[in-house]
């Protein structure tokens, strides 16, 4: 039998993308988490000028697997 957390979640996961961003969005709001806009600044232009880079092919892209193989390679005992 379902809680009713499941079936909230259940209906949540339901709902079209853009509902479910809003709601994340009012989820996270209503935690009242420190908010610092200047960091939220910060990390938007270093998000734009990574993209730049990618669109300009100034940078080579690394697969996600070969990252994560690296790391596991380095830290591995």
């Amino acid at each position: 039998m379902a809680t009713s957390r499941d079936r909230v979640i259940e209906e949540a996961l339901s709902l079209p993308a853009d509902i479910r961003l809003s709601l994340v969005e009012k989820l996270l709001t209503s935690l009242n988490l420190p908010i610092d806009t200047e960091i939220d600044r910060l990390w938007a232009e270093e998000a734009e000028r990574r993209v730049s880079q990618i669109e300009a092919d100034e940078v080579k892209m690394v697969p996600g697997e070969e990252v994560f193989s690296k790391i596991q390679a380095k830290y591995k005992k």
